[in-house]
């Protein structure tokens, strides 16, 4: 990596955010509290088992963790936007379900550890992903504070953002290979597949606490721009990146002939391209009153984890 393309990193990953997401999540039992309703549902311990055992596997966080740091920047308690936060993770744990599908990338190892389906079969891998989808809708109903018109803000944000217009969109234009076409063609599939997930994390911060116009767009463009560099760094890992390391196979986006920013571009443009995508990201905060420093910490840190 040359020089102009080594990590600037201007802060660090905001730990005590993720340990306090890791504590939300692991205290999820997906129980309603209704001795009645809970009593119907005996003998759905395995599949809550597959549920946890997805979630609870590790990972950074991270977009739990932006949603906390963008409600923190705004000026509120990230506590407050727990549960919204906790349900993006639900819902990009299920993607990363069905992901590893046989019928979809066929991964076998996932944060170092077996695949869903590789450990509960794939019956229950679709059904532990399609729980983990309902209770982050139930989670956001029953827990999220702020009212019916926040309550209501943040499913719309999630839906969308899990939606054609969003992660399941993108995923579908992937495997029918919309991003063969061009440059441009690949950046529209990848703002679908993984950006708008991303910035689903900082779009229901906004949600809760709503900035002036003009920090919102600052906000919402810093959202796209992180988007963007996590997918670019993504593609880099996928061929520079080592098994160990990741926790998952490498070169699966080559065995099954995918289009990539590294594909398309090479590998030393590829990180030309996260270098300038974290610049402008990095500038972006610049435009934001609030404190940034962990939101700056997150850039850097999906920024750093190309080697």
């Amino acid at each position: 990596m040359s020089d102009t393309n080594a990590p600037a990193i201007h802060a660090k990953y905001p730990e005590h955010l993720r340990a306090r997401v890791d504590e939300y999540l692991s205290g999820l039992w997906f129980m309603t509290g209704d001795p009645e309703a809970d009593a119907e549902a005996a003998g759905t311990e395995g599949l809550v088992e597959a549920m946890r055992y997805s979630l609870l596997a590790g990972g950074k966080r991270i977009r739990p963790v932006l949603a906390l740091a963008t409600a923190e920047a705004l000026g509120r308690d990230p506590e407050e936007l727990m549960p919204a936060a906790a349900a993006i993770e639900l819902i990009h744990t299920y993607s990363l379900i069905h992901d590893d599908l046989p019928a979809m990338d066929d991964d076998d190892l996932r944060r170092g550890m077996p695949t869903c389906h590789m450990k509960y079969g794939d019956d229950v891998a679709i059904l532990a992903g399609d729980a983990l989808f309902a209770e982050a809708v139930r989670m956001v109903c029953d827990d999220q504070g702020g009212g019916p018109a926040v309550q209501v803000g943040v499913l719309r944000e999630l839906s969308t953002a899990a939606g054609v217009v969003g992660m399941v969109g993108g995923q579908y234009l992937d495997i029918e290979d919309a991003g063969g076409n061009s440059a441009e063609a690949l950046a529209r599939v990848h703002a679908l597949k993984t950006g708008r997930l991303m910035a689903c994390a900082v779009h229901v911060a906004l949600v809760l606490a709503p900035p002036p116009p003009a920090q919102e767009h600052a906000y919402r463009a810093f959202a796209r721009e992180l988007g963007l560099l996590f997918q670019i760094v993504d593609d880099i890992l996928d061929v520079a990146g080592s098994e160990e390391a990741l926790g998952k196979a490498v070169g699966t986006d080559e065995r099954l002939g995918k289009v990539t920013y590294v594909s398309l571009h090479g590998m030393d443009r590829a990180r030309e391209l996260a270098a300038e995508s974290h610049a402008r990201a990095i500038a972006l905060l610049g435009q934001v009153d609030g404190p940034v420093d962990d939101l700056a910490g997150i850039a850097d840190t999906a920024f750093a984890r190309q080697s």
